[in-house]
């Protein structure tokens, strides 16, 4: 027996008529895959990125036994092989899941889990560095409705209002001891008094705190604008972490700090300020969390704009 005759008569028992309890199921299908993905980055340049892949299509047929798992596998290879990661591939990719079980499925759904990687400026140096910002693209199709859910994550900075003005006082207490009421104050004094640990000797609290993003988007444009999304968040909040830092950029990063000091309440607005300034986003839901350096507990502020029956994204309960 050549191979090719062997390889027709090998079992197929997923169509086989099966003794199991029948019925519908929801979703079917893969989670995990490991598949590099093209990403096209600012300056049009693609590149591949290691990915996590998810493959469902729902089993619409009770008496089914199962679907066809290796041939969502193969679409999804060969799509992601052959083009960059764009609204209308996954549009393709999942009506070709769907033609390939035709008689099984009637929506199908693929999530993209990757980091994308971009250089980041420093502050006031003439230097950069790389940063990488985790995203997820989750993308739905049945019949004609094509849908995008895109998350992301931005780390930025948060220093406390509350101890900022708590250290303000404290400075101000230590200054009356220094400095001799009813005296007249020399300036020169004064401003070598504020370059010496009794100057500062009290400080704000702060902490690296993550926005965390989800976005349901008009799936008409072209690319993913993924280097927008970051700069509209970290334009927003003014203090997202850096890479390459001299002096000179620590020193900016301290100021921005300063003049944007932000509870998780005020850091949820901004963020809610800027996603309503986009066009593209049609629903989104985001969460502020102040990793408190202060607490044992975060502080966390949710934002949400609920256009389609109050949207709730996947993996919102984190």
């Amino acid at each position: 027996m050549n191979m090719k005759s062997q390889a027709t008569s090998l079992p197929d028992i997923a169509s086989q008529p099966h003794d199991q309890l029948a019925g519908k199921l929801d979703w079917v299908g893969m989670n995990r895959i490991e598949v590099p993905v093209r990403i096209a980055g600012k300056d049009g340049v693609t590149t591949q990125t290691p990915a996590h892949i998810s493959a469902f299509v729902n089993l619409g047929e009770p008496e089914a036994r199962g679907i066809h798992m290796s041939r969502l596998y193969l679409h999804l290879d060969r799509a992601l092989a052959e083009h960059t990661l764009t609204p209308l591939a996954l549009r393709h990719l999942l009506r070709d899941f769907l033609d390939s079980h035709a008689d099984l499925s009637t929506r199908a759904l693929v999530r993209i889990d990757f980091e994308y990687q971009t250089r980041r400026k420093a502050l006031a140096s003439d230097n950069s560095g790389w940063r990488n910002y985790p995203f997820s693209i989750i993308a739905t199709l049945e019949g004609k409705k094509f849908s995008l859910e895109l998350g992301y994550e931005i780390t930025y900075s948060s220093t406390c209002p509350c101890s900022a003005a708590l250290a303000r006082q404290l400075i101000q207490h230590q200054f009356e001891k220094d400095f001799a009421s009813g005296e007249q104050v020399d300036r020169q004094a004064v401003l070598n008094w504020l370059g010496t640990e009794q100057g500062i000797m009290a400080t704000p609290h702060s902490q690296r705190s993550i926005a965390d993003v989800r976005l349901q988007l008009t799936p008409t444009f072209e690319a993913f604008p993924f280097e927008e999304l970051v700069d509209l968040i970290e334009d927003a909040l003014k203090t997202p972490v850096q890479t390459a830092v001299k002096r000179e950029d620590e020193q900016e990063f301290a100021r921005l700090n300063g003049q944007n000091l932000m509870f998780c309440e005020d850091a949820g607005r901004r963020v809610r300020k800027a996603l309503e300034s986009d066009e593209r986003i049609l629903d989104y839901w985001a969460r502020c969390s102040h990793f408190e350096s202060l607490h044992p507990h975060d502080a966390v502020a949710i934002v949400t704009k609920g256009v389609e029956n109050g949207y709730q994204p996947i993996d919102s309960h984190r």
